[in-house]
């Protein structure tokens, strides 16, 4: 079929690169056939083994192991025999060598328990590329879902509106982690309870976690800001209500727990520097309070659970050893610019959507 056909084609090597007789960092003449520079040690043909080394690694993040091995493999003839990252890739092949061996087996011994059954399971193994397009499906299924219940309780301007910025949302979370080389899917939504895109963590940062978790609310950030251009431009007011519900709903994903985007983020971040996010979260609570009442209708209550939650994670003992001053601006700019929002367009929310 031809699903299976395309799990198995490899992508060309990368063409034999020219012979080089000076070394690419000092220069030094080398004689034909020399893999690194006896004076400076660099590799001779390091650029072409950078490129062998990228198909290699996306095809181990593809989970084509004997396909990953043979560009590896082919690697190793770049590389002086004795050099230090020929014996690290020698090791790295044995692992993958013990990795498909250990599938095999495992393949084998499912073959002798199925017995005659064997070949229609084989049949299914082959065919999992059309299945897992089937269930690409979701992301296409979940949208129209989510768009028709916010329809039929809000009406389609509104339903339209908070669909597109919550997408929005998700993508700026896409598009961080594609922007690493990472594997990602895209966004599921669900009804009432927001969206979410899985990807696949392969030892990121705690800065990078954090900047792929806080890309979502500054997409969120993007979208609120059109919503408003829209506002002027039309003085429709559906659109200043997407301003408010949308800087709210990115608002409450930085608060740091239950695994929203803050709770990535906060990871990256000292407990001074959450200390800090909190007192902000609550001077803007304070600044919603009106004549001293705390239940009256300008209260933001969003403002105090946020920052509470910061507080609670000044607590926990998850402090990095070395935290990330970008990761404590960027929060912290988010806090400030979506919370002012939300304060200034508040009443905007208590309008009804337009149906």
């Amino acid at each position: 079929m031809p699903s299976s056909v395309n799990t198995t084609v490899l992508p060309p090597e990368p063409a034999p690169p020219a012979v080089i007789h000076n070394c690419p960092s000092c220069s030094h003449w080398l004689p034909e056939g020399s893999l690194a520079c006896p004076e400076c040690h660099t590799l001779t043909y390091g650029v072409h083994l950078s490129q062998i080394a990228n198909q290699a690694q996306q095809l181990e993040q593809e989970q084509r192991w004997a396909q990953a091995r043979e560009r590896w493999t082919a690697a190793l003839a770049w590389l002086p025999e004795d050099a230090q990252q020929a014996q690290g890739l020698r090791q790295h092949i044995a692992q993958l060598d013990a990795r498909i061996k250990a599938e095999e087996d495992t393949k084998a011994k499912w073959t002798r328990r199925l017995g005659p059954f064997a070949p229609i399971a084989l049949f299914l193994m082959k065919i999992k590329s059309a299945i897992f397009l089937l269930f690409k499906l979701k992301f296409l299924l979940s949208f129209i879902a989510f768009f028709g219940i916010y329809w039929a309780l809000f009406g389609w301007q509104f339903a339209a509106g908070f669909l597109l910025c919550l997408f929005i949302h998700e993508m700026g979370h896409f598009v961080a982690v594609r922007r690493r080389g990472l594997r990602a899917e895209l966004p599921v939504f669900v009804p009432m309870m927001g969206a979410y895109v899985r990807w696949y963590a392969q030892g990121v940062s705690l800065e990078d976690l954090a900047s792929i978790s806080l890309a979502g609310p500054f997409y969120g950030l993007l979208a609120v800001g059109a919503c408003y251009g829209l506002f002027v431009a039309t003085h429709l007011p559906i659109f200043m209500v997407l301003v408010y519900v949308g800087a709210w709903v990115n608002f409450l994903n930085l608060l740091p727990v239950l695994g929203l985007d803050g709770a990535q983020a906060a990871f990256a971040l000292s407990r001074l520097q959450r200390c800090l996010i909190a007192l902000s979260c609550l001077v803007l609570f304070a600044l919603s309070v009106s004549n001293g009442n705390v239940f009256g209708a300008s209260t933001i209550w969003i403002f105090l659970i946020v920052g509470l939650g910061m507080g609670w994670r000044c607590l926990t003992h998850d402090e990095p050893e070395k935290p990330s001053t970008k990761t404590f601006l960027y929060f912290q700019a988010l806090v400030l610019i979506l919370g002012v929002i939300v304060y200034r367009t508040q009443f905007a929310g208590m309008a009804t959507p337009a149906r």
